[in-house]
């Protein structure tokens, strides 16, 4: 009689990392940081229109287009953990992101607006360069937020970037789950801040 071995269960996911990630994905940060900058314009009013603008195009209609993947089998959930993927992914999203800048263009949207989404555009070029050259599975995750953060100091003040160390709880999220490792979140919180953070800097100069 032969016998025959149990197979190991699946590790147990950890609950608040899960939340954690959930709750700060691009999707989420790209909401807020488009509201904070809109929110500090002369006209307020205005300028939470124009972040409706940002949110449509860069975290909207790119959401809108991972839900139709996952429905169609491409990838198995919306964070896309498959760096092959991801390669296919972010030219999309870029594509997405260079409308609405488009738009902002034809219709005079205000500076520190187009500059944020411009932030968004570069941020994503330079993500995209890991992704598709070295297969290496940068965290989106990371870079949004730190680039987010970099832009909400540059817009109200750097009493902000005390909230920095939030990123550290965000990368642990990825870790804990799998689906990045250390080096991979930093890489990402770097390229986010500084990539995001410079742009936005020139071009609100």
């Amino acid at each position: 009689m032969s016998s025959t071995t149990a197979p190991a269960p699946a590790p147990v996911e950890n609950r608040a990392a899960r939340l954690i990630t959930d709750r700060a994905e691009p999707r989420n940060v790209i909401i807020l940081v488009s509201l904070g900058v809109g929110l500090a314009q002369d006209n307020p009013l205005t300028g939470a229109l124009w972040a409706l603008e940002a949110i449509l195009f860069a975290a909207a209609i790119p959401m809108a287009y991972i839900k139709k993947g996952m429905r169609a089998g491409k990838w198995a959930d919306r964070h896309v953990g498959q760096v092959q993927r991801r390669t296919l992914l972010i030219p999309v999203i870029m594509a997405s992101v260079a409308t609405g800048i488009g738009a902002m263009l034809v219709f005079h949207a205000p500076r520190a607006m187009l500059a944020l989404v411009l932030a968004m555009l570069a941020t994503l070029a330079v993500l995209l360069v890991p992704t598709a050259v070295w297969k290496w599975k940068i965290s989106v995750h990371t870079a949004v937020a730190g680039g987010a953060l970099a832009m909400l100091a540059l817009t109200w003040g750097p009493l902000v970037w005390l909230a920095y160390p939030l990123l550290a709880i965000l990368a642990w999220s990825r870790i804990s789950l799998r689906d990045h490792t250390l080096a991979q979140t930093i890489a990402g919180a770097a390229a986010g801040t500084i990539t995001a953070g410079l742009v936005f800097a020139a071009l609100t100069a």
